[in-house]
């Protein structure tokens, strides 16, 4: 290793006091770390978010299809209306936080209409609203479920 006589391999000189080169140096390149840091952050900070935010959407869009596929049995085998929508409303929670924000379709639309060879078709919306606003306001969302009636 060729290294000047009174310089030592830690960046002193023989005398113990702080190579000047070396501590310009390492402040240069602190202030290229920060600037490199400020270029990168914002570009992980947006696909950090964007991971969280679409998350939380598949959870509510697959909390949706459940709560549809579980309306559409109760409408399948108990043949009424107000039963179907209640069992999808109580198959929304805690996914979603305004279940009464959610618009619940149910065919064949009066009860008693659920006859055999016929299907039961259970249809949820519901615009979730994201968490940052950073991707804009709402997504729409629908869940879907459809059951043979007469079980």
């Amino acid at each position: 290793m060729n290294r000047h006589p009174t310089q030592s391999s830690f960046g002193t000189s023989a005398s113990g006091a702080p190579n000047r080169d070396l501590t310009k140096r390492l402040r240069r390149e602190r202030g290229a770390a920060a600037v490199e840091f400020a270029l990168v952050m914002p570009i992980l900070l947006t696909l950090a978010l964007g991971i969280v935010e679409f998350g939380r959407a598949y959870n509510v869009q697959t909390t949706l299809a459940a709560a549809a596929r579980e309306g559409a049995r109760t409408m399948a085998l108990k043949n009424n209306v107000v039963d179907a929508k209640e069992s999808s409303k109580l198959a929304l929670s805690p996914a979603v936080p305004s279940p009464e924000a959610v618009v619940i379709n149910i065919v064949p639309s009066a009860t008693g209409g659920c006859t055999a060879n016929l299907n039961a078709t259970v249809t949820l919306t519901y615009s979730l609203p994201y968490m940052t606003k950073f991707f804009g306001t709402t997504i729409p969302l629908t869940g879907k479920g459809v059951m043979r009636c007469g079980g």
